[in-house]
C-alpha cells in the first residue's frame, strides 16, 4: 500500500514568466503576489537601487523572485530588457506615463520583440486624463475618489488606512486580475495586450457596492453615519479597561441578540432599528466594554456567534490560534510574514525564497532564460563566464 504525497509547493503559475521593472509600492507587491503563485519573476534593479527606505533584506515584497541590474540609461540597458520581455509572459512596469517609452521598452518595443506579450502599466492616475503625469501617492488616490472620505469618525478628520485600501487593493490586486485576464486571453489567440491599471480606477471599483446603495438611498454621503463606517453601535469599535480595542460586527439579529446577552445590556438597550436612539445605544455598550479588559471580553466571547473579537496587533496577530492553526503566517529566513494566499488544493504555493537582492541572481538568469548579455557589459559573456557562473534552479 502507497502513501499519497503531498504536491510540491510550486503554485498554479509555475512556468509564467514575468519581468518587474523596479519601483516602490503597488508593482512590487503585485510581482509578488505572481511570484507567490509560482510565477518565475525577474526583478530589473536599476543602479542604486529605488531610493526605498528599508533593508533590501527584510523587503518581502521581493521574495520569490530573483534580480538582474541594469541601467536602463546605459546604451546597451534597453536591449537587455527587451532581451528578457523576449522571452516572457507578462512584463510590469509603474512609470509615469511615456517614462517607458523614453527608456526604449514602451509596449511598441515590447511587442516588436514578442507580440504575446502582455505589458501591465501600474500607476495611480492612468495612462491618460488630466492628472496622468503629475505625482502622487496611495492618500491622494483614495482622496479624489471618495473613498477616504467614508474613513473615520463624523466628528474628526479622515482616518488614513495606511497604504492598503489604494497601491495594494486598488492598484496590486487590479493589476494582477488585469494581466492574468490578459494572459489567458494572449494564450488562446497569441496576441499581447496593455493593460492600464490605475489606482484611481480600482480604488472607486471596490466600493461598487456602495454607489449602488448611495443611489437607492440607503448610505448617507457623509462618514460615521452608516451601517458599515461605524455609524452603526453594532458594528464598530469600542475601548477596553486596559485601553485595548474591540470590535463588533453583530448585524444580524441571532447575533445581536447573543451580543447586548453576553454584554450585559440586553434589558436595558434601547431598540437597534431606532436609528435615533442609536447614540444613546452606543453609550450604553462603551461604558459596558469599560468595565474589563480586552483578554477578559476576549475570553467571554469565545466560542459565541456574537461576532465579536479582539483588535489584535501586527506582533500579536501571528500569535491568535486561529491564524496559527492555518498558519496564516510564515517564518522564512527569520522574518515573520503573511504566508502566500489564496490557497490551492492541487498545486499549493510557498514561501520558496527570501528577500531577492538586487543583481544576486544574474548568471542564473541569463543561463535560464537564455540571455547572455545580461551578464558583462556591451556584449555576450565569454564561454569560461557562462560555466562558472553559480547555477541555482529557477523558480518553480
Amino acid at each position: 500500500m502507497t502513501t499519497a504525497k503531498t504536491p510540491p509547493p510550486h503554485g498554479p503559475l509555475t512556468g509564467v514568466r514575468v519581468v518587474e521593472l523596479a519601483g516602490i509600492g503597488p508593482g512590487p507587491f503585485a510581482a509578488m503576489l505572481l511570484a507567490d503563485l509560482g510565477a518565475d519573476v525577474v526583478r530589473v534593479d536599476r543602479p542604486g537601487g529605488t531610493g526605498l527606505a528599508i533593508d533590501p533584506d527584510y523587503d518581502i515584497t521581493n521574495r520569490n523572485k530573483r534580480s538582474v541590474v541594469v541601467d536602463l540609461k546605459s546604451p546597451d540597458g534597453p536591449a537587455r530588457v527587451l532581451d528578457l520581455a523576449a522571452r516572457a509572459d507578462i512584463l510590469i512596469e509603474g512609470y509615469r506615463p511615456g517614462v517607458a517609452e523614453r527608456l526604449g521598452v514602451g509596449p511598441e518595443a515590447c511587442h516588436a520583440r514578442n507580440p504575446a506579450l502582455v505589458y501591465g502599466r501600474m500607476t495611480g492616475w492612468g495612462q491618460e486624463g488630466p492628472l496622468a503625469h503629475r505625482a502622487g501617492h496611495d492618500i491622494a488616490y483614495i482622496a479624489l475618489t471618495g473613498t477616504l472620505g467614508m474613513i473615520g469618525r463624523p466628528d474628526e478628520a479622515p482616518a488614513v488606512p495606511a497604504n492598503l485600501v489604494g497601491d495594494y487593493a486598488g492598484g496590486s490586486l487590479y493589476l494582477v486580475v488585469g494581466v492574468l485576464a490578459a494572459l489567458h486571453h494572449a494564450r488562446a489567440t497569441g496576441t499581447g495586450q496593455v493593460v492600464d491599471a490605475a489606482i484611481v480606477d480600482g480604488a472607486t471599483h471596490l466600493a461598487a457596492m456602495i454607489h449602488g446603495m448611495l443611489a437607492a438611498g440607503g448610505w448617507q454621503d457623509r462618514r460615521g453615519a452608516n451601517l458599515l463606517d461605524g455609524g452603526c453601535p453594532f458594528y464598530g469599535t469600542y475601548e477596553t479597561a486596559d485601553g485595548q480595542y474591540m470590535a463588533v460586527g453583530a448585524l444580524e439579529q441571532q447575533f445581536y441578540d447573543e451580543f447586548v446577552t453576553l454584554l450585559g445590556i440586553a434589558d436595558q438597550a434601547p431598540a437597534r432599528k431606532d436609528v435615533t436612539r442609536w447614540g444613546e445605544l452606543r453609550e450604553a455598550v462603551a461604558a459596558r466594554f469599560k468595565t474589563r479588559t480586552r483578554d477578559e471580553w476576549t475570553a467571554l466571547f469565545e466560542g459565541t456567534e456574537a461576532c465579536v473579537a479582539p483588535v489584535l496587533s501586527l506582533r500579536e496577530a501571528p500569535h491568535h490560534p486561529h491564524l496559527a492553526a492555518r498558519g496564516t503566517f510564515t517564518d522564512h529566513g527569520g522574518i515573520t510574514q503573511p504566508a502566500p494566499a489564496p490557497r490551492f488544493s492541487a498545486t499549493p504555493t510557498a514561501v520558496r525564497t527570501g528577500p531577492a537582492q538586487p543583481g544576486a541572481d544574474t548568471a542564473e538568469v541569463a543561463r535560464d532564460w537564455d540571455v547572455p548579455g545580461l551578464l558583462t557589459p556591451g556584449g555576450s559573456p565569454t564561454s569560461e563566464a557562462l560555466s562558472t557562473a553559480p547555477h541555482r534552479k529557477a523558480p518553480q
